[in-house]
């Protein structure tokens, strides 16, 4: 059964997801155009030392993917997604226009602590946003409906043009012009990305709605309960200004929460699911699990590799020596040119019954990352020792790096939104998130490891290139291995099962006097708003 939710369609598609592409463009424009810049910004404005600037960097990337489980949660239980990724929006534009006001430099500037708060401004405008607005676009879409994959290939590209934008001009701007104008433009497109979601509202069918209106208009010391939650939401706020100051504060507080998150998970799963969505919350976690070791190599590109293309490879491009941070837009353009290829390519299989199933799409993709690193030691070591690498090398890690994420990105996030239970979507999202954060401060360790003394010059990048040489091999042995299991993780997804047709089974089943399992909810009990997969 191929189920279908209702609504007017632009190329095929509810016209809602081309409201969430544009809203989330925005959102990626502002986020990818501030990463661009950021640790040039550490090391040049701020003036830490580059093993500093790493693990700030890491710190700061791990806490926007954090946030995304609290994000994920107040969602589902209160708010919805939709208010919850408003609220976001404009806790991400204060932020972004914090970050313009940059001060006279130097870490003994008071000004640096208006930039620790622009940080958590956007750390938790993301928490509210990001797994959010993915949900809604599972939302438009019924369990079984073909459109699923591609539209989240669609909303993908949305993504990357506005890390492509981004990218250029936020990078252009803020190391040709200044760090203002860098983070300025960052700021604009993020107010354009609140316009565009605010206005499309109507083009969402009611998705992502609160589960409980009436809920949140009740008084809580004479205050409504939605706006105790957007007064915790700039509580939070606080909270995390001062943890990106404390970088191994967030180490710590990563593995206790994801130890926590993950156990809930496995308790939930193991007592009060019946056995196809234990199988599946158990697969998702298959998935989940190998996001730490993929984005801790992925997110070298904003941290230690942006460095070394600086400091260590020829980017003299027609006669101009081009921005470092403007190669940060290569991986973006490459997802917007390959995206459609992509997608395509998966359709094109499934009709032959050729193609990968989810978990091998992952092996598949973690090949490639780790074979971008290896093309990229070649390259360098083939210039010869004290000789820039050709820019032609990180035009080709790009590349490898880029078809690995599209056989893995996209594809987990729509593993997520079907293999969750319908009231542990925001949950398992932000679990997703999660494990990307674990990754992104792990990359902010592995990229600590290449910032060693002196280099700058020739010879010393052999630890960047030593470092790459072991994450590169550590990638391709890990993909093997996943796609070697693959068979059986597939098994555990039970994909022929229908999301709507299992809920019939079980409401059939308590009719006749069987129990429904713990957890797991009728059509009937399913509140008005509430998501149905």
């Amino acid at each position: 059964m191929s189920a279908s939710v209702g609504g007017k369609t632009f190329l095929g598609h509810p016209r809602g997801l081309f409201v969430l592409f544009f809203a989330e463009m925005w959102e990626r424009f502002s986020y990818y155009g501030m990463r661009a810049i950021l640790i040039f910004y550490l090391l040049q404005h701020w003036l830490f030392s580059e093993e500093k600037a790493y693990i700030i960097y890491g710190a700061y990337t791990a806490l926007v993917y954090i946030t995304p489980v609290i994000g994920g949660y107040l969602a589902d239980r209160y708010i919805g997604q939709r208010k919850a990724v408003a609220f976001g929006a404009v806790l991400l534009t204060i932020g972004h226009g914090l970050m313009a006001f940059e001060g006279t430099g130097g870490q003994d500037s008071p000004m640096i602590n208006v930039f620790w708060l622009a940080l958590a401004f956007i750390i938790m405008g993301v928490g509210f946003l990001k797994a959010n607005i993915s949900a809604i676009v599972g939302q438009l879409y019924g369990q079984g409906d073909a459109r699923r994959d591609p539209a989240f290939t669609i909303f993908y590209m949305g993504i990357n043009l506005g890390a492509f934008l981004g990218s250029l001009i936020a990078g252009y701007l803020g190391q040709t012009y200044g760090w203002a104008y860098g983070f300025g433009a960052a700021g604009i497109g993020m107010f354009l990305g609140l316009v565009v979601f605010v206005w499309g509202k109507p083009a969402l069918m009611g998705r992502g709605e609160a589960p409980d209106p009436e809920r949140l208009k009740q008084r809580v010391m004479g205050v409504p309960f939605e706006w105790m939650i957007y007064l915790a939401g700039l509580g939070g706020v606080v909270v995390v200004w001062g943890l990106i100051q404390y970088q191994d504060v967030v180490g710590w507080l990563l593995a206790a929460f994801g130890a926590g998150v993950v156990l809930y998970l496995l308790i939930t799963a193991v007592a009060k699911l019946d056995r196809i969505d234990r199988d599946r919350i158990f697969a998702a976690l298959f998935l989940i699990a190998l996001q730490p070791l993929f984005w801790a190599l992925f997110e070298q590109a904003g941290s230690s590799l942006n460095v070394y293309t600086d400091e260590q490879v020829n980017r003299n491009i027609l006669g101009w020596e081009v921005p470092a941070s403007m190669f940060q837009s290569i991986n973006a353009f490459y997802i917007v040119t390959l995206g459609p290829v992509f997608a395509g390519l998966w359709l094109w299989l499934a009709r032959r019954g050729w193609e990968p199933s989810t978990p091998a799409k992952f092996g598949l993709g973690l090949i490639q990352l780790g074979a971008g690193f290896l093309v990229l030691v070649g390259g360098a070591f083939a210039a010869g020792t004290g000789n820039p690498t050709p820019v032609i090398f990180i035009f080709l890690i790009y590349l490898l790096h880029t078809t690995g994420e599209l056989c893995l990105s996209p594809v987990g996030l729509s593993a997520m939104t079907k293999l969750a239970p319908a009231r542990m979507v925001g949950l398992i999202m932000g679990t997703w998130f999660l494990a990307s954060a674990a990754g992104n401060f792990i990359g902010g360790l592995i990229a600590q490891a290449t910032g060693g003394e002196g280099a700058a010059e020739g010879a010393a990048a052999t630890p960047v290139l030593d470092v790459y040489s072991t994450i590169g091999w550590v990638g391709i042995g890990v993909g093997v291995a996943v796609i070697a299991v693959s068979p059986f993780v597939r098994r555990l997804m039970h994909e022929d099962v229908d999301n709507a047709d299992h809920s019939h089974v079980l409401a059939g089943q308590r009719e006749v006097g069987e129990p429904a399992a713990a957890g797991v909810h009728t059509e009937q009990e399913l509140k008005p708003g509430e998501a149905r997969y």
